[in-house]
């Protein structure tokens, strides 16, 4: 095995949706300087990495609290705003909680005619309204960028939360979303593009249920970072090294043809740069290989942390609510935050 990086082309979509992230290295070095909280009823804050925050309440279900927000990935505005909702609300999700209620966050040109920010909003809203979750109001700027996401409050139980830390060795690695959405954004195909847009329209509700049926307590989305970079994230906060078998990691149609040609959004190449020797691949493994697993995602799916002997429930109760469900790799005792790369 070796620790190259592929060497992976800048294209035209870079910023577009959870591509316009800020790189981890760089965030982890912006956040390490900031004061922490000795607040015992704070279970998860911003030093954890993980999905949102949560707060204990002295009585009841602990607050999940989250914010999301990005420039548009695609040309309708409707459909932009329903695919930041839905990524908006998978972080709630990924915790394991139910969304309560979320408040709109917007940046829009002035000059631009209200209507396009009322179809960004109206979209929003609807989507996430279709998952239980009110839009109760919000904030806006004059910005010549758009930008459009929610901040979500949800609820859920402390002792059932799915955070990105328990994970344990032997895990199994089960992920509910093809992988692909900025590849199919910088290849301009519409061919490529209607199934990722549809995917990103996925609530990851129902997955987020059939794993806390199958008592699943470590699970992240997959968004900015990439698959590779959200594992890594993973397996860094659980003492864990992990194992992936890039054969199983689904793709959405054509984006591995469109890999081999070069197409990449930029965030791919700076996930890359940003884990660096973390991840090893195969020496007979071509570039064009592994870069959809380092493609920034947006409204990605759930990366889920499952024991050996729950798998089999975890599976067939993601089948009962129609979600795809793909066993990719596991989680092992090793060198903490690695990833190996099998073919």
């Amino acid at each position: 095995m070796t620790n190259r990086q592929p060497q992976i082309e800048a294209s035209n979509a870079r910023g577009a949706g959870c591509g316009c992230k800020l790189p981890p290295d760089f965030l982890g070095d912006v956040l390490a300087g900031l004061p922490g909280h000795d607040d015992p009823a704070v279970l998860r804050g911003a030093e954890g990495f993980d999905d949102g925050a949560v707060y204990e309440l002295p009585s009841g279900p602990a607050l999940i609290g989250s914010l999301d927000f990005f420039t548009p990935i695609v040309a309708d505005s409707a459909t932009f705003g329903a695919i930041a909702a839905t990524n908006a609300l998978s972080d709630i999700f990924a915790m394991g909680g139910r969304p309560v209620f979320a408040l709109a966050i917007a940046a829009y040109p002035r000059d631009g005619g209200p209507d396009g920010l009322r179809d960004i909003l109206r979209g929003g809203a609807e989507a996430a309204s279709s998952m239980g979750c009110p839009v109760l109001g919000g904030h806006s700027i004059d910005d010549p960028e758009v930008k459009y996401g929610l901040a979500a409050i949800g609820t859920g139980d402390p002792a059932h939360l799915m955070r990105n830390d328990r994970a344990e060795a032997g895990d199994r690695l089960v992920l509910t979303k093809p992988l692909g959405t900025g590849i199919a954004v910088a290849s301009g195909d519409p061919a490529l593009l209607e199934p990722a847009v549809q995917s990103m329209l996925v609530s990851n509700g129902p997955a987020s249920s059939a794993a806390l049926a199958a008592e699943v307590r470590a699970a992240t989305d997959v968004t900015g970072f990439g698959l590779l970079g959200h594992l890594h994230e993973m397996a860094s906060a659980s003492g864990l090294s992990a194992a992936i078998s890039r054969s199983s990691i689904p793709l959405f149609p054509g984006v591995a043809d469109a890999a081999d040609q070069g197409v990449a959004p930029g965030g791919a190449g700076r996930n890359a740069q940003a884990l660096g020797a973390a991840v090893d691949h195969l020496v007979a493994a071509a570039d064009t290989d592994v870069i959809p697993l380092y493609d920034p995602q947006t409204s990605g799916g759930l990366l889920l942390s499952v024991k050996p002997s729950r798998l089999q429930d975890l599976l067939r109760a993601l089948t009962e609510k129609a979600v795809p469900a793909h066993v990719i790799g596991r989680f092992e005792a090793g060198t903490t935050g690695a990833i190996g790369v099998d073919a």
